[in-house]
């Protein structure tokens, strides 16, 4: 058997003669339990977080995005299109057009996105599971808005007397002033609601969703015309293969995958999350220094003890190696029994959703095994080096007195 290990064990067990070292001891123990659980429930609920801000990105984005190079809008031809649907691992792809507009409705004014779309869009994405009231009907004469226009502009669904009118400029060059009285600049759609989404509320008061001939004849482009391509991709694709055969066909556009459309939110989310991790880092390397403090306090309590084990043949290395090898079990198990209480307590946050945002919902939180390495390996980590500093006061010197 080990022998340091051996005795770091037994003193991990043994209780002190002196009140004041057990006292000591237990707070230190207290301490990294509280220190390494807290880690441990704050990185599952960034990661909660995380997945609940992300959410609606994987409602309302594809898998994949063709957006055009330069410009707003990008030509398909027919050929193009039957050679995507040929490609190996697009199980579904869907066209839109999508432009700002001006939204009016009963005096009520707001300007947003119309989003042209044509029937596979519900296919590509999960925007159809959103819709609070009414359905997902989209044709010539029905669309869909979010609930935060429809507050905004008092809208509500299957309003024949009242449509939405959506008005977006004419297209092309020239000075409006030269227009005449009889001329508008500006082309004009009544629209009725089929339904209302709710998904996010920057997203809510975004877009109004239509039939893409619709949208096309409202801005004057022909049935060819789009500003983007979504595409709905199998589970054993890879992306960026799919990229390579998609600008093969439509060499002027430019893919992009759900993350790189949320490139932002994903790098503020990612600081967000280190910041928090560096933070509490920082703390548990303070709480540690209680550590160091433990670990002497034991060594001149054990200072006997130490010296009759160096009188029966122990080396000093070997008795540094105890005492670093019992701050490495301490730091060790107060970490483990952490982490094992930050998980119940946020599985009871999964089962029961008992810490509430809002009367409905849940405070988001996500149990990954990532957090769990990452809060042992750190507690783990300060505690060697603890132990480390703590264990080089064993000198001769000390044993000897």
């Amino acid at each position: 058997m080990n022998f340091p290990l051996y005795i770091a064990k037994r003193y991990l067990h043994s209780r002190s003669s002196q009140n004041a070292v057990n006292i000591i001891n237990f707070i230190t123990f207290l301490v990294i339990v509280i220190g390494s659980g807290a880690l441990f429930i704050v990185l599952s609920g960034f990661a909660g977080l995380k997945e609940f801000s992300l959410s609606y990105t994987n409602t309302i984005d594809p898998d994949l995005k063709a957006i055009p190079k330069t410009g707003k809008f990008f030509s398909i031809t027919p050929e193009q299109e039957v050679q995507l649907s040929k490609i190996k691992g697009i199980s579904f792809y869907t066209k839109e057009l999508e432009e700002k507009v001006y939204l009016s409705h009963r005096q009520k004014n707001h300007i947003a996105y119309i989003k042209g779309v044509d029937s596979s869009f519900t296919k590509v994405t999960g925007i159809d599971s959103t819709i609070q009231y009414g359905n997902w009907s989209i044709n010539n004469e029905q669309g869909v808005t979010g609930i935060g226009i429809a507050n905004l502009l008092g809208i509500s669904i299957n309003q024949y007397r009242h449509p939405l009118v959506i008005l977006a400029p004419k297209p092309g060059k020239g000075n409006t002033s030269q227009l005449t009285l009889k001329t508008k600049p500006y082309n004009e759609l009544a629209l009725l609601m089929s339904g209302v989404y709710v998904i996010e509320e920057n997203i809510d008061k975004k877009y109004v969703f239509a039939h893409l001939p619709l949208v096309q004849a409202l801005l004057e482009k022909d049935n060819t015309e789009v500003s983007g391509i979504n595409f709905k991709i199998s589970d054993s694709a890879t992306g960026d293969v799919l990229k390579n055969e998609i600008t093969a066909i439509i060499p002027n556009v430019i893919i992009k995958s759900r993350k790189e459309l949320n490139s932002t939110l994903y790098r503020m989310l990612n600081t967000e999350n280190l910041a928090t991790y560096l933070i509490f880092t920082l703390v548990l390397i303070i709480a540690l220094f209680n550590v160091v403090g433990a670990i002497i306090m034991m060594i001149l309590d054990k200072q006997q003890n130490s010296k009759t084990l160096y009188n029966l043949g122990t080396t000093i290395k070997q008795l540094r190696k105890i005492y670093f090898l019992q701050g490495v079990l301490v730091t060790s198990l107060g970490g483990l029994i952490g982490v094992l209480l930050g998980s119940l307590l946020i599985g009871s946050q999964l089962a029961f959703g008992w810490l509430k945002i809002t009367p409905t919902l849940a405070y988001p939180v996500q149990f990954n095994l990532i957090n769990v390495v990452i809060v042992l390996a750190t507690i783990i980590v300060l505690g060697i080096l603890a132990s480390l500093v703590a264990s080089s006061r064993i000198s001769k010197k000390l044993i000897t007195a």
